[in-house]
C-alpha cells in the first residue's frame, strides 16, 4: 500500500500545461496540476491582480474541495458565514432557507472579495513552485499534428514561443482562445443593466443572513460581508446616465424604493455596473485547447454559481490531464470534460436565469410562481433539502458518466456522487500510516487516487466502543483486500493511496462511516483526485470489475479492446 512520497518542487518532464488567465478557474486548475507534480505556465496580460471583490460566494462543495487541498482554513479565517437566505416579495417575507440542516462541515455560504480569494490561491501556489507571469500576454496560437504552439508576448516586448502539452482557456468572458477558435457561445442578453456596490449597512438583521427583495420596483439584494459592510446588487430598468460606478446616494435611493426594512447605508467602496449576459460555449474542449470558467459560460450571479462553477470544472480538468501526462492514460479521458461538466453549465445557466426573471418579474407567470408556488414549494421538507443542496452545489454529480462503475451495496454515495466526509478509524494506510483516528477527507490527498477499503470490525459492539479502546486487533484481516492493494498499485503506479478504515463513534464535525458510506463489509469505493467517487463495490466479487474499470479508464494499460465502457453520458 506504499506510495512514495514527492517533493512538490519535483515535477515531471512534459511540456508545461499553458494557463491563460489567473483568474479564480485558472488559479484552480494550476493548483490541481501542481499538486500531480505536473509542470504549469499560468500568464495573465494584467500587470497587476485586480483589487475588486466581484465574485464574492464559495458555496460549500468548493469549501469541501478546499479542505482536500489543505487550503480551507484562511478562507475562513477571513471570510464571513452567511447561513440563511430570506426571499421577499413587495416587503413580505416568502421563504426562509436555513443551510444547517446540510450534511457538510460547511453549513452555509461564505462571502469573501474575489481579490482576496486569489490572492489566498496565489500563495498557495507558490507553496508548489508555481508563480503568476503577470503582463505576459497570449499573442497568437495554432494547434496541429505536432500539438499546440502558442506565442507569448512579456511586458518588454519579448515574444517566445512555447509548445504546450495542453493549453487551458481561462481567461474570461472575452475570451481570445475562444474567439480565436471559432466557438459558439450561444444565449442572450437582459434588458436591465445590474448595479454592484460593497457598502458599509446599519441594520438590526443578523449579520449571518442575507435578504433578496423583489418588488414592482425591481431586484435588491444584501448580502453580508463581516464588519457591518455588505454587497448590494440591483436591476435598473433604465441605463444609467454615466459609466461611472454608482454613488452612494444612488444606492440609498434604490434600498429606500425596495427594501422594506430599516437599512442604513454609511459609505460605499467598490462599485460597478454591467450587464447581465447569460451564455455559454457548445463544446468545451478542441483537441489539446480546453475552455473553462467564464470564458465558456458567463451568467447571472443569481445563486453565487459562477466562480464555483469554474473552480470545480478546473479541478476536474486538472486530474485528467495529469492522468495524460503521467500515467499514459487513453485520451477518451480528456473527453470525458465535456462529457460531465457542459450539462452542469447548462444547468447552472438555467437556473440563474430563470432567478433573476423571477426575482425581477412585475407581472406574469414568473411573478406568480414566486409570490405563491415557491413558498409553498419551499414549506415541504424534501424539497426544501433539494434546494438547500442545489445552491450548495453539494448535489453536482456525475452518476451518468462513463467514468463510473456502480455495484449495489446497503446505503453509501452511488458512483459519480460526491464523497462525503466521514470519522474513521484507520486499521492501515499509506506512506507508514500508522493506525488512528480522523476524517476521510483527511486522508485523500487530491493529487491521487484515494482506494477506501470498508472492513468489519471483529463484533457487532466494537462500532460503539471508544475510540480509544479500538485496536487493529479488533479489524478483520481479509487477504483478498491485501492483494486489492497490490493490484491496484499494478494498475495505477504512484497514482493510488489505499486505506484500511472501520467505524468509531460519531465524532464533532463528520458523520460516521456507516451513517455516510452504508452498512456493507468488506466493500471498497474508489475516490477520484477530485473528490467525486470513481467505482464502489463489494469485497472480493466486485474486485475484477474495479480492476477492469481502472485500466480501461485510468491507466497506460488501456486499449482499443477497451473503448467499450459499460455506458455512454449523453445530454438531456
Amino acid at each position: 500500500m506504499f506510495a512514495p512520497k514527492l517533493n512538490p518542487h519535483d515535477k515531471l518532464d512534459v511540456a508545461p500545461v499553458l494557463i491563460v488567465g489567473a483568474g479564480p478557474t485558472g488559479l484552480a486548475a494550476a493548483m490541481s496540476l501542481a499538486r500531480a507534480h505536473i509542470p504549469v505556465r499560468l500568464i495573465d496580460k494584467a500587470r497587476a491582480p485586480s483589487p475588486y471583490s466581484r465574485a464574492i460566494g464559495i458555496q460549500a462543495r468548493t469549501l469541501e474541495l478546499f479542505e482536500q487541498h489543505r487550503i480551507v482554513k484562511p478562507f475562513l479565517e477571513k471570510g464571513h458565514r452567511a447561513r440563511v437566505a430570506n426571499l421577499y416579495s413587495n416587503g413580505q417575507r416568502l421563504a426562509r432557507l436555513d443551510f444547517d440542516p446540510l450534511q457538510t462541515r460547511y453549513p452555509y455560504l461564505l462571502f469573501l472579495e474575489q481579490s482576496e480569494t486569489e490572492r489566498l490561491l496565489t500563495e498557495h501556489l507558490a507553496s508548489f513552485g508555481v508563480w503568476i507571469e503577470r503582463g505576459v500576454e497570449l499573442h497568437d496560437f495554432s494547434q496541429g499534428a505536432a500539438g499546440v504552439q502558442a506565442s507569448l508576448r512579456h511586458p518588454n516586448g519579448r515574444e517566445e514561443t512555447l509548445r504546450p502539452s495542453y493549453m487551458i482557456a481561462a481567461d474570461g468572458a472575452h475570451s481570445l482562445v475562444r474567439h480565436r477558435l471559432d466557438i459558439g457561445f450561444t444565449g442572450k442578453t437582459f434588458e436591465q443593466t445590474f448595479l454592484l456596490a460593497d457598502l458599509q449597512v446599519d441594520s438590526d438583521w443578523a449579520d449571518d443572513e442575507f435578504h433578496i427583495f423583489a418588488s414592482g420596483e425591481g431586484l435588491a439584494a444584501l448580502f453580508p460581508m463581516g464588519n457591518d459592510r455588505a454587497r448590494l446588487i440591483a436591476d435598473l430598468h433604465v441605463a444609467p446616465e454615466s459609466d461611472h460606478g454608482p454613488t452612494l446616494d444612488d444606492c440609498r435611493a434604490i434600498v429606500e424604493r425596495r427594501v422594506h426594512h430599516r437599512v442604513t447605508l454609511s459609505s460605499i467602496g467598490w462599485s460597478s455596473y454591467f450587464r447581465l449576459n447569460s451564455r455559454m460555449v457548445d463544446r468545451l474542449r478542441v483537441e489539446r485547447i480546453f475552455l473553462a470558467g467564464d470564458a465558456a459560460h458567463v451568467h447571472s450571479p443569481a445563486g453565487a454559481q459562477g466562480m464555483n462553477t469554474g473552480i470545480q470544472e478546473a479541478l476536474n480538468l486538472g486530474w485528467k490531464i495529469a492522468r495524460m501526462l503521467s500515467g499514459g492514460a487513453s485520451d477518451r479521458l480528456l473527453d470525458t470534460y465535456h462529457a460531465e461538466r457542459h450539462p452542469i453549465e447548462r444547468d447552472v445557466l438555467r437556473q440563474s436565469s430563470m432567478l433573476t426573471q423571477m426575482a425581477s418579474a412585475e407581472h406574469g407567470p414568473m411573478k406568480l410562481i414566486r409570490d405563491h408556488v415557491m413558498p409553498a414549494l419551499s414549506a415541504i421538507g424534501p424539497l426544501r433539502d433539494a434546494m438547500r443542496r442545489t445552491v450548495s452545489e453539494l448535489s453536482i454529480q456525475y452518476r451518468r458518466s462513463p467514468l463510473t462503475m456502480e455495484r449495489l451495496l446497503d446505503g453509501g454515495p452511488r458512483a459519480g456522487e460526491r464523497a462525503p466526509d466521514a470519522r474513521v478509524h484507520v486499521v492501515d494506510g499509506p506512506l507508514g500510516r500508522v493506525p488512528g483516528f480522523g476524517c476521510l477527507f483527511d486522508l485523500h490527498d487530491p493529487g491521487y487516487f484515494s482506494l477506501f477499503l470498508l472492513v468489519t470490525p471483529e463484533g457487532e459492539d466494537d462500532i460503539a466502543l471508544a475510540p480509544a479502546t479500538i485496536t487493529v486487533a479488533h479489524a478483520m484481516r481479509d487477504p483478498d483486500l491485501d492483494g486489492l492493494g497490490v493490484q491496484m498499485e499494478r494498475v495505477l503506479p504512484n497514482a493510488v493511496r489505499v486505506w484500511r478504515i472501520t467505524d468509531v463513534m460519531q465524532g464533532e464535525g463528520a458523520q460516521s462511516l456507516t451513517d455516510n458510506y452504508g452498512r456493507t463489509r468488506p466493500s471498497f469505493y474508489l475516490v477520484r483526485p477530485d473528490g467525486y467517487i470513481a467505482a464502489r463495490g463489494r469485497a472480493p466479487s466486485d474486485v475484477h470489475g474495479l480492476l477492469r474499470h481502472c485500466e480501461t479508464w485510468f491507466s497506460a494499460n488501456a486499449s482499443a479492446a477497451d473503448a467499450a465502457p459499460e455506458h455512454e453520458y449523453k445530454e438531456d
